[in-house]
């Protein structure tokens, strides 16, 4: 007994003292766990998560034997183990006989009110084993801030977008991945999510960056600036820099491709995945309307300005339909991923689409996909709100429908601190070509072909 009594006063002093350490958040969460596990058992009885087994067991049929009275059949609710966090709780259940995920599933209204939660999900955790996960403090509605370690990630095929409206981790595989589109109003967090991305992934080698920025002339203007050190290339508005800058890529994608044999062994590159010596090369286009823009009028200059946009169009699509294979990925973003934005035959080739507030319903399909309209709680347009500012709505690999996600904001003295502290990792990737490459790019094709940017002049 005295064994007992010191078992459970150690484990009351160690519940006590991490409930002292915790800050108010947490504590309303340790609180509310306790609920929880408290009233289960009456809560699943009441909203339909029990089963009855009129089945004896051993034990009380040979009680029977003995009395010649018939057992109570029994009442059995699924088994909880529940666990606090600063949103609320998560808590892991057993499936029974009739009381499965999808009776789970129906009873999420029940346990969200009796729980006191903004919202429940129930997820399932492997063969017979559900996730029920129950918020108090609604995720989407709470702004984050993230601060980048400074250490390279441990794979850089997985992108860590932020949290869902249950506070779940949310990634996407870029793995065979060729291009990525990001819409949404001004100031409600496309550049923040992609300088995130940046300053992640900015300490591996493994990874360049370039970056086309229509929204500014020069880079110290621009959200980039603080990025500078850690971009292998970067151009502004000017459509010629932008021409050149496409024209370059294009030619690092042709010798990718006609060396990768060789070099690689293997004719994707996702085989063997990034290295420091083929790294996969990232071309970030913000404000991609900018370049792409269809000019109307017959004066010189107007149709100069044409000429030079159908062309940025043509090379962007030979990155984004022809560079998977060979590591080069290519993210648009835009306010309004129309056609008139980003040219369709780009946009629709793109898997991976996420969109910030919108204006209207057209612009919502336009980025997302007309099946956005059944989902109409996930529509980008009702996140025209400043609590929503960073929140986006996106389809999400291997999930139906569409999702909610908050994604956090990098300060620019981070991402400065990061560029400056990664800067001997960036490397043009096509000197990196020539160097690595250049015994096999002897094709006897002319792959420069109408462009004058050679090795020696980038």
């Amino acid at each position: 007994m005295a064994l007992i009594l010191t078992v459970f006063a150690v484990m009351a002093a160690v519940w006590l003292g991490r409930y002292i350490a915790a800050d108010r958040t947490m504590r309303a969460s340790i609180r509310q766990a306790v609920r929880v596990r408290r009233g289960w058992k009456r809560l699943a009885q009441m909203a339909g998560l029990s089963v009855t087994d009129k089945m004896p067991t051993a034990l009380a049929a040979l009680t029977t034997t003995e009395t010649n009275k018939a057992p109570k059949p029994r009442v059995l609710t699924p088994a909880l183990k529940v666990k606090p966090d600063r949103f609320g709780i998560v808590a892991r259940a057993n499936c029974l006989p009739k009381v499965g995920l999808e009776e789970f599933q129906k009873a999420t209204p029940y346990l969200a009110d009796a729980w006191r939660c903004a919202r429940v999900s129930v997820t399932p955790d492997g063969p017979g084993q559900v996730v029920i996960r129950g918020v108090r403090v609604d995720p989407l509605a709470s702004p984050t801030e993230h601060v980048p370690t400074g250490k390279a990630p441990e794979d850089l095929a997985t992108w860590h977008l932020g949290v869902d409206g249950y506070a779940q981790p949310v990634t996407v595989a870029l793995s065979n991945v060729p291009g990525v589109t990001v819409a949404g109003l001004p100031g409600y967090g496309k550049t923040s999510l992609i300088n995130k991305f940046i300053c992640d992934c900015a300490p591996s080698p493994e990874i360049q960056f370039a970056v086309a920025d229509g929204k500014v002339s020069a880079a110290y203007e621009g959200d980039y600036a603080d990025l500078m050190h850690r971009l292998f290339a970067f151009v502004g508005d000017d459509l010629e820099e932008a021409n050149a800058l496409f024209k370059r890529l294009v030619k690092l994608r042709r010798e990718r491709s006609a060396s990768i044999k060789d070099v690689l062994g293997v004719k994707n590159m996702w085989k063997v995945g990034p290295s420091e010596n083929w790294p996969l090369t990232v071309l970030i286009i913000d404000e991609a309307h900018t370049y792409f823009r269809d000019y109307k009028g017959n004066d010189a200059q107007t149709k100069k300005l044409a000429a030079l946009a159908a062309e940025n169009a043509r090379l962007v699509e030979d990155l984004v339909k022809k560079g998977r294979s060979v590591g080069i990925l290519v993210i648009l973003a835009t306010q309004k991923s129309t056609g008139d934005a980003i040219p369709t035959f780009i946009r629709d080739v793109c898997p991976v689409g996420l969109s910030f507030a919108q204006k209207t319903a057209e612009a919502s399909v336009a980025a997302l996909g007309d099946d956005i309209r059944n989902w109409p709680d996930a529509n980008p347009v009702n996140l025209q709100d400043p609590n929503y500012v960073g929140v986006a709505s996106m389809a999400l690999q291997g999930r139906p429908g569409f999702i909610r996600l908050r994604t956090p904001y990098v300060d620019d003295t981070h991402a400065a601190e990061i560029a400056g502290a990664t800067a001997h990792h960036t490397y043009d990737p096509q000197k990196l070509l020539d160097y690595y490459a250049a015994s096999y790019l002897d094709t006897g094709v002319d792959l420069d072909k109408g462009d004058d940017d050679t090795p020696e002049a980038a």
